[in-house]
């Protein structure tokens, strides 16, 4: 099942209950939780001078 994107506490709560109703071990279903959130985070353009 898929994760919710986001990256608040939220949908980051959300996903690590769902990862552990899927029988996964509490710590590697926060690192997959985390893992996704910083991946739907928004990327910065870059340094302004």
């Amino acid at each position: 099942m898929p994760l919710k994107k986001g990256s608040s506490k939220k949908t980051i709560g959300q996903n690590i209950k769902k990862e552990m109703l899927a029988g996964k071990p509490q710590k590697q279903a926060i690192a997959i939780a985390l893992k996704s959130a910083s991946k739907n985070k928004p990327k910065g353009k870059g340094k302004k001078k």
